[in-house]
């Protein structure tokens, strides 16, 4: 079994690391350098920032957050939030990021996962899927959104009522606002089709509750690809990890609020995880 990783995230609104609840809710949680280099101090194994303002003007700003942070840190880091285009995946890496993630424009425009594969390299392209759980089939049929691009549509990546049995999750864009009727195992596939090289895969519904990993959501991406899968959302406890790194068949386990604000470090994670066993990165 290859070593799991342990990923802190800093989601980043006009030059700051915020953290919320189900999305919402944010609150000041520091400086992204700053946290960056602590972390990188602390053990981190990769690090993933997400810009939530995600508009074209701020496309600068994070070019400038990239290299500020290639200059602090060692360890890998990915950059996501509002990249449209294979050009913003050139500036950002060029700038000093290790990976790109792709979340909305992925769905808008699924080609730009493989001309960003041929460009730079699946190692380079993360897909970011931001997925809800589905309670009734009939709250998705028609709900797909306009901007989902046409290549989709009448796809096997729409959820139907003829497909649908238990349990099943659907994609969301646009920070979370936006549902596209898209099945998020299927999405999944598809972008590892595409050249994606890795997925995060964020569960909206335990997105900054610690009440822990959806299991169901994280294994059934991670069994139907055979790309790395990033959990995300919910992480609470040291078991929490765990779960997700072995019931989960995650590559990678991610958390936020739970380091940002020091309820866990990332030495009591790994310490934890060595002795249940689960290989870890030193």
């Amino acid at each position: 079994m290859l070593a799991k990783r342990i990923i802190p995230c800093l989601d980043v609104k006009d030059g700051r690391v915020v953290k919320g609840i189900n999305f919402v809710e944010l609150r000041d949680a520091g400086d992204p350098v700053e946290q960056a280099r602590l972390y990188d101090e602390a053990g981190a194994d990769e690090l993933v920032f997400l810009d939530i303002t995600a508009t074209h003007e701020a496309r600068s700003t994070v070019m400038a957050l990239a290299r500020a942070v290639a200059e602090q840190v060692f360890i890998p880091f990915t950059i996501g939030g509002g990249i449209r285009t294979v050009d913003d995946m050139r500036g950002i890496l060029r700038a000093g990021a290790d990976k790109i993630s792709v979340n909305s424009a992925a769905i808008r425009n699924p080609e730009i996962i493989s001309q960003g594969a041929e460009a730079f390299g699946s190692q380079a392209i993360v897909v970011a899927i931001d997925a809800r759980r589905v309670g009734d089939p009939s709250s998705v049929v028609g709900k797909r959104s306009s901007v989902v691009s046409e290549q989709l549509t009448g796809s096997q990546f729409i959820i139907h009522n003829s497909q649908f049995t238990n349990p099943k999750w659907e994609v969301y864009i646009s920070g979370g606002r936006t549902p596209t009727g898209l099945d998020a195992v299927e999405w999944a596939k598809e972008a590892e089709r595409r050249g994606a090289g890795e997925i995060l895969l964020t569960s909206m519904d335990g997105d900054g509750t610690q009440e822990g990993y959806d299991i169901e959501l994280t294994r059934a991406i991670a069994d139907a690809v055979n790309i790395p899968v990033i959990a995300s959302g919910g992480a609470g406890t040291l078991q929490h990890f765990a779960q997700a790194l072995t019931e989960g068949n995650a590559d990678a386990a991610l958390a936020a609020s739970l380091f940002h604000y020091k309820q866990l470090t990332i030495a009591e994670v790994k310490e934890y995880l060595a002795k249940q066993g689960i290989p870890i990165r030193r």
